[in-house]
């Protein structure tokens, strides 16, 4: 089954259900659906930064601070958060990642899904799926910081990172 043909659950303003469809209809229709952003750092403390491969169906060769993706049908948020961040970073056994918070992404032009935030940290030598990840290497966040103005960035995880950083200052 192709990327385009996994099967979602569409969902409304509120994050309830009121349907399903294809990935790639859903993108295709702007149909509201779910993701999930995974911040993984390493031992150091570093931040895992990859460049999308050219392939991808959406934000194809952009840089992105997080792992992640859709949320299957019927799939649980904190579920699709460690498949996700297994996959991409190519590893098994990672911890849960840990739940910050949910917002929703909505760029104004047809593109909106409910987004949860979630941190990990990753004991492991990561091994990116080839597919997923052109380039990549853990960063510090000073780095990434500096990095912001002169990389192309997914807009919907530069958002994620926004967010993110008003997260940590309020509390």
């Amino acid at each position: 089954m192709s990327a385009a043909d996994e099967i979602l659950d569409i969902v409304d303003e509120h994050d309830r259900v009121v349907g399903r469809s294809a990935r790639g209809e859903a993108y295709a229709r702007g149909l509201r659906h779910r993701c999930v952003f995974v911040l993984a750092r390493d031992l150091e403390d570093r931040i895992f930064v990859h460049r999308r491969t050219a392939a991808k169906l959406v934000f194809p060769s952009l840089y992105d601070m997080f792992v992640g993706g859709v949320v299957g049908a019927g799939e649980a948020y904190d579920t699709a958060a460690l498949r996700e961040a297994e996959e991409e970073l190519g590893v098994t056994g990672l911890p849960s990642p840990r739940f910050l918070f949910k917002f929703l992404y909505d760029d104004g032009a047809g593109r909106s899904w409910w987004s949860a935030v979630y941190e990990v940290r990753c004991e492991l030598p990561v091994r990116p799926q080839a597919e997923e990840v052109a380039w990549h290497a853990f960063l510090p966040e000073d780095e990434v910081e500096r990095r912001l103005a002169d990389w192309e960035w997914v807009p919907d995880g530069l958002a994620a990172y926004e967010r993110l950083r008003a997260f940590r200052a309020t509390g």
